[in-house]
């Protein structure tokens, strides 16, 4: 890391509107525009249409929704009918009046009144079939509201989703569709969001933003963060910290603003929170880190922090040096930004536990792994199927993380305050990063980033000039 990384991560500590209590809670260390909260806390809930994007023409519309939920299980809407059918045919023999009752007028038969008894009973007769109607109406609207909150819209909160796959198709560019280079790999975006309620699916910044890219031929894996901080274009000619894409759109968004700035091919990712972190390096039994003496005590806090936020018990970490850290211990490694580095060692620290992870599983048999994706997967948002997932894993042992890194390069960023944006990490020149980034992911010496690529680097470098020359 520069001198001038060091300069302003130095002046950001000393602030002194940071309370001591907020070290060790991510949630609000952006310090972004109040701006962005108002705008997504209302316009951008769960089951409402996503933003439009920009004129590449990435807007959802309608059909495409529908053609989406479509393809959802049908199993669960004919449960749904189902339960409610169910419940309405039980209820009117309980409501049912009884004939004989009517005709009767019991106790007052000598005086005349038994007959408007039964014009009583007529009436409660046609109150129990309107109720009757008004219930299976009722019925008829829940089966309806539970098809388009969960179907037609396509939205769940852990496990399966089915992204718009042409709003996907149209952030990649014509030369990356062309580009040889890349067709022998797969790419998946990893999200690490700050959700202690699960909310896995948007409103919330991704913490950890990681492009696993994986040689199809020889199982060889790089793994590359893109710094949450980095100010790029948001895939709607919004330019302010990429993390905000995830609380904007979700992962489609968050996966068009990486695909339009950096020239990828994505269309696969997988959302993990605090929980499904902890509960996966558990089931694992366990990584092994190598852990300092500097990031002992944050460690221990953060672990602090979420024990009682998670409403679990935790186990300090006494000593430095080579150990095994279980999940909650793990996932507060993967938080510590108070350290020489800051921020960017933190990044580091995500790729670490993830290889790790990696490391551990290739020495499980299958169908230890398989209880681990099955339980996984609850705790999870992602494009991947169980089946793919478990596909993935028969091949654990195949695969090798040979190197990881971080965008911007160390060599190519800068930092500085970008107005209302806020601390942002600085690409110097977009272009020549992403140049950099398909050298490192794709050995592609020669690779010429996309005219649009070139046209967010121009944006980006007028931008920069505005504010740090």
């Amino acid at each position: 890391m520069s001198n001038r990384d060091d300069e302003y991560y130095e002046r950001d500590s000393r602030r002194p509107s940071r309370r001591t209590d907020d070290r060790y809670d991510d949630r609000y260390d952006d310090r972004y525009d109040d701006r962005y909260d108002d705008r997504y806390d209302d316009r951008y809930d769960d089951y409402e249409d996503r933003p439009r994007r920009s004129s590449q023409g990435s807007a959802r519309s309608a059909s495409g929704r529908s053609a989406s939920g479509s393809s959802r299980d049908p199993r669960r809407t004919s449960s749904s009918r189902g339960s409610a059918s169910r419940s309405s045919s039980s209820r009117p023999s309980s409501s049912r009046p009884s004939s004989s009752r009517g005709g009767n007028g019991r106790g007052n038969g000598g005086n005349g009144r038994g007959g408007n008894g039964g014009n009583g009973k007529k009436k409660n007769n046609k109150k129990a079939i309107i109720l009757l109607v008004a219930e299976m109406l009722l019925a008829c609207v829940l089966v309806y509201v539970a098809y388009t909150l969960f179907f037609k819209v396509d939205v769940t909160k852990v496990g399966k989703v089915n992204l718009n796959e042409e709003a996907i198709t149209q952030s990649i560019s014509e030369t990356v569709v062309n580009d040889e280079k890349m067709k022998g790999y797969t790419n998946i975006a990893l999200f690490g969001v700050d959700a202690r309620d699960e909310q896995l699916t948007k409103n919330t910044r991704s913490d950890s933003i990681i492009i696993a890219s994986i040689n199809n031929d020889t199982g060889e894996v790089k793994l590359c963060s893109v710094y949450r901080d980095t100010y790029l274009n948001l895939s709607n000619d919004t330019y302010t910290k990429c993390n905000a894409a995830y609380a904007q759109g979700g992962p489609e968004q968050a996966i068009s603003m990486l695909n339009m700035n950096l020239d990828m091919d994505i269309s696969d990712f997988i959302t993990i929170g605090f929980r499904g972190l902890t509960d996966v390096v558990d089931a694992l039994g366990g990584v092994t880190i190598d852990v300092t003496d500097a990031e002992i005590s944050h460690l221990n806090n953060y672990q602090s922090t979420m024990a009682q936020e998670l409403k679990l018990n935790y186990t300090p970490v006494t000593s430095a040096g080579v150990q095994t850290l279980n999940g909650l211990q793990a996932t507060a490694y993967c938080r510590i930004r108070y350290t020489a580095g800051d921020d960017f060692r933190r990044a580091e620290r995500q790729r670490t536990v993830l290889m790790a992870c990696l490391e551990k599983a290739q020495g499980m048999s299958y169908s230890q792994l398989e209880t681990v994706a099955n339980n996984a997967f609850k705790e999870t948002y992602t494009s991947l199927d169980i089946s793919e997932i478990l596909d993935m894993l028969k091949n654990v042992a195949k695969y090798r993380v040979v190197d990881n890194n971080g965008f911007p390069y160390e060599e190519m960023r800068a930092t500085g305050t970008m107005g209302k944006a806020g601390s942002c990490v600085l690409p110097v020149d977009l272009q020549s990063n992403v140049k950099w980034l398909h050298k490192f992911l794709f050995n592609d010496e020669n690779y010429e980033p996309s005219a649009d690529v070139q046209k967010y680097s121009d944006k980006i470098k007028g931008d920069v000039s505005k504010y740090i020359g």
